[in-house]
């Protein structure tokens, strides 16, 4: 594997003077203040553009790559541990439905009102799910690794972010997301205390420890909330973005499951106005919205009401519309004294607007200057590297402290990195 990380003296050497600041605050910072905070690199699924997500291999190579934070995502299994897994169902993240000895297990079940097919995690004990294999869930993205990882448990998971901050000397945290709470809770392997309990295990049950947890439902943050001083992160999903920019909303995305389970009227989008997020901020420390709540884009050609092919090049993709301006989200969550994660960054061109010409850099520079805390990236090391660019480009000084691409000692440049 050819790693563009260590490709330019000048990044580099910025990388390596990021890589080695603090890990972000309680909280977000206003004013003057807030610029000097350097918004996490949060490695999504671990670095699953690169490796197959969620096993020890891609969180160590994103860890390698930059990342401040590793995103396990966790779902129980039978005998009630907790495992990485996208979600309960295996059947696209591992080698589960090439095994005879399971080919039983497949069944239907419900998740959050959809039912799907495959294997879940539920119906498998630990010992059982140690035998299974990851694969690359993209098509598009490398095979050559499927079948090689095991799938880790959360514990396993923590452990290696301890070993590898102390071999980095640097702090990497855990960014945990409970799957489904409501589902696995009608299972009777409810997900909040069996989270708490490992984070007690590693002594990370507290306010300072470098863990962030996460989910797209309410009721069980608030339920954290009773009972942790953990950074807690309400996620705000949709279904699509329409032709105009407008973000659309279709179950199961239209609004946090244990609404539509309570009956509550209401869509993810009222948790970004105003009042949604002062909502928001009565039990968790932050948002992480998907990134068009941020930044939407509108359709370049419209043929019968529907995006067209734009550029020629005989696909309708993201690289067939134009940015719209910013939302005032980023702000209005600021002053609700909330952070703000998004989600997800990716560098295949089809992902990416025609505004960013083909480059991933682009896009993570424009919403680094919208001022977001941190994103979630499948490629750690893209994100660090528009970061570093990001932070030569505010600190003037910085890049006179770059001499072919070594870091001059005593250089004052970047100071405003270090700021507490």
């Amino acid at each position: 594997m050819r790693h563009a990380w260590k490709q330019g003296a000048l990044v580099g050497a910025a990388i390596a003077l990021l890589a080695a600041t603090p890990v972000q605050a309680d909280g977000p910072r206003h004013g003057a203040q807030a610029q000097q905070q350097r918004p996490l690199v949060i490695g999504h699924r671990g670095a699953a553009g690169h490796l197959p997500e969620h096993t020890l291999e891609s969180y160590a190579l994103a860890i390698e790559l930059g990342a401040d934070f590793i995103e396990p995502d966790l779902v129980a299994t039978k005998d009630g541990h907790l495992v990485a897994r996208h979600e309960p169902n295996m059947i696209a993240t591992t080698n589960v439905k090439d095994l005879p000895q399971f080919a039983d297990r497949r069944r239907t079940r419900v998740v959050d009102g959809i039912a799907e097919e495959g294997f879940f995690a539920s119906d498998f004990t630990l010992a059982e799910i140690r035998t299974l294999r990851a694969v690359q869930a993209v098509g598009e993205r490398d095979q050559g690794y499927n079948g090689r990882f095991s799938i880790p448990t959360f514990d396993e998971v923590i452990e290696l972010a301890r070993r590898k901050s102390a071999e980095e000397g640097r702090t990497i945290g855990v960014y945990p997301e409970t799957k489904h709470p409501t589902y696995h809770q009608q299972l009777g392997l409810a997900l909040e205390d069996r989270v708490l309990a490992v984070l007690s295990r590693h002594g990370w049950n507290h306010r300072n420890a470098p863990v962030f947890i996460q989910s797209f439902e309410t009721a069980n943050l608030k339920y954290l909330r009773q009972r942790t001083s953990v950074r807690l992160v309400q996620l705000v999903d949709a279904d699509d973005v329409g032709p105009d920019g407008r973000i659309t909303y279709a179950a199961p995305f239209d609004r946090p499951y244990d609404w539509a389970v309570a009956g509550r009227a209401g869509t993810f989008g009222d948790l970004v106005t105003p009042a949604g997020l002062a909502e928001v901020r009565t039990y968790a420390d932050g948002i992480g919205p998907w990134k068009p709540y941020l930044i939407s884009s509108t359709c370049i050609t419209l043929v019968a009401g529907k995006c067209a092919d734009a550029n020629g090049d005989g696909l309708v993709n993201e690289a067939d519309r134009k940015l719209l301006p910013p939302t005032a989200v980023v702000e209005n969550a600021h002053k609700a004294g909330l952070l703000v994660h998004p989600f997800t960054f990716r560098n295949e061109q089809r992902r990416l607007a025609s505004d960013f010409k083909g480059n991933p850099v682009n896009e993570y520079l424009a919403f680094y200057e919208l001022g977001v805390d941190g994103l979630f990236a499948d490629f750690p090391d893209t994100a660090v590297t528009a970061r570093a660019l990001w932070a030569l480009k505010r600190d003037p000084d910085a890049a006179k402290c770059l001499v072919q691409g070594r870091w001059q000692p005593g250089c004052k440049g970047l100071r405003w990195l270090n700021a507490n």
